[in-house]
């Protein structure tokens, strides 16, 4: 049995080859806990056979009390796991509450990989949670930090704010290969790397389902999510080409369809590991998953698999947006409930000619003006830069990362007055260099792209407070 290879993630090792928890939480869900020993040593044959790094979540059961029980008996191991807070204020009291729920679940003095999970990137309270796990990270407590499921623009955009992140734990596979686009780019330029998961899809990229009927009636939550992606990359019939290709592929390397699967992601330059899923003390695949360090897709595969890709359409989006956005490729469907019972990082309130909504940085008040106001269906939003609380810069170096920033300001303010970003008719951009023309105009397209306001762009002598970009918008609400 092949040993599996090595990966560096900033000051941790990893096995390129991560044993997934998340099926722990699909074990329990009727409410039976698994017998934290017996699974703990399941754990531990993963961790013999050189399986030795594992991934996690606060929320995916007792994961990470198993995990722990297998810490405190000696096993040498690493640990990934993550935090996934509810939107709102991120005070350092709070995120470090949500730290030292993972140091006591997990019995140890330090999360080797603690990963942030952000639902709307809309409330910016992300940025200041992500700093505030960089001070905790200073003090010890964290080893590195990844974030989980975040596209090419917010992964640019925490870099440049100085956060020092190792990773991005996105899905990846043969069906979804949104991560080989921009966020690839953003990796290269960053050295940010990626863990990769869903690269079976649950299960559906393997023998068992080629020349299958379209299954009925999944019971188990991670073939309820990957169905969706199937059939949001143009349904069964593309993807039974697909797995068709990789069978292909597989039969001339003696391997399995899995093994194909999983090489293929992992020969991506920006991804460090690929994390299998195990249901422990059920099934172990351990043998079939160290076999794809045997061997290596050649020029002849490569072009197997493109023709397979050819059958299937893109999964919409970037990476992460199937949890903030429709279509929802997620176990439990459509999440607009949940996303619209999030609280809003701004609140309108009256004012003398309609509501109006202020965002709390300094010169609102100096000035006396709002960040947007309502005037019966038509609202303007003054023209907004990177500004996190009341003063402070963000990513002061990158236009394009502090017009992410902006964008995503104005989008809060414009719902919170009962609009949309569909609903901007007009952007006027300033900027004070010529040369973030590109990066500026490539993150107003990523929102806009589709929306086609009126737009005007122009290079000023310069920005109050050293920014690189200022913008301003005129939005109309649909009529009630």
């Amino acid at each position: 049995m092949s040993a599996p290879d090595r990966a560096r993630l900033g000051s941790l090792e990893i096995s390129r080859a991560l044993t997934g928890l998340w099926q722990v939480a699909d074990m329990e869900k009727d409410g039976a806990v698994l017998d934290p020993e017996r699974a703990a040593d399941a754990l531990g044959a993963y961790a013999a056979a050189g399986f030795d790094s594992f991934d996690m979540a606060d929320h995916y059961g007792s994961a990470e009390i198993i995990a722990g029980r297998l810490l405190a008996r000696g096993t040498q191991a690493t640990v990934a796991t993550k935090w996934c807070p509810p939107p709102g204020p991120m005070s350092a009291e709070v995120v470090r509450a949500g730290v030292t729920e993972r140091l006591d679940r997990l019995g140890v003095d330090r999360v080797d990989l603690l990963q942030f999970h952000w639902w709307s990137f809309a409330h910016p309270a992300w940025l200041d949670a992500l700093h505030e796990m960089a001070r905790l990270r200073d003090e010890g407590l964290i080893g590195e930090i990844g974030v989980t499921n975040f596209d090419a623009a917010h992964l640019a955009l925490a870099v440049a704010d100085g956060v020092p992140l190792v990773s991005n734990q996105v899905s990846f596979s043969l069906l979804d290969r949104r991560a080989a686009g921009p966020l690839a780019e953003v990796c290269a330029a960053t050295g940010v790397r990626l863990l990769a998961y869903g690269t079976l899809c649950g299960g559906f990229l393997s023998e068992h389902w080629l020349g299958a009927p379209d299954p009925a009636g999944i019971g188990d939550w991670s073939k309820m999510k990957y169905r969706r992606f199937i059939a949001a990359a143009g349904g069964w019939d593309g993807f039974q080409r697909l797995l068709a290709a990789a069978a292909e592929v597989a039969a001339r390397h003696g391997v399995s369809v899995a093994n194909v699967a999983t090489r293929w992601v992992l020969a991506q330059p920006h991804v460090a590991g690929v994390i299998i899923g195990a249901r422990l003390g059920e099934r172990a695949h351990m043998a079939d998953n160290a076999r794809l360090f045997g061997f290596a897709l050649d020029a002849a595969d490569r072009a197997t698999l493109e023709a397979g890709f050819a059958a299937t359409s893109p999964v919409p989006g970037d990476c992460g947006d199937e949890y903030r956005k429709p279509p929802f490729l997620t176990a439990s469907g459509d999440l607009s409930h949940h996303l619209s019972e999030m609280p809003s990082a701004v609140r309108a309130r009256p004012g003398p000619r309609g509501p109006l909504v202020t965002t709390g940085t300094e010169w609102e008040e100096i000035a006396g003006y709002a960040r947007a106001r309502a005037d019966g269906d038509t609202i303007r939003v003054s023209g907004t830069t990177a500004t996190a609380g009341a003063d402070r810069v963000v990513a002061p170096d990158d236009a394009g990362a502090q017009t992410t920033f902006i964008l995503d300001r104005i989008g809060a303010s414009l719902d919170a007055l009962g609009a949309r970003l569909e609903d901007v008719v007009r952007t006027r951009i300033y900027i004070t260099d010529a040369r973030d023309v590109e990066a500026v105009s490539r993150a107003h397209g990523r929102v806009f792209g589709a929306i086609k306001p009126a737009n005007t762009l122009v290079v000023v002598a310069g920005l109050i407070g050293g920014y690189r970009v200022e913008i301003e918008a005129e939005a109309h609400r649909p009529a009630s």
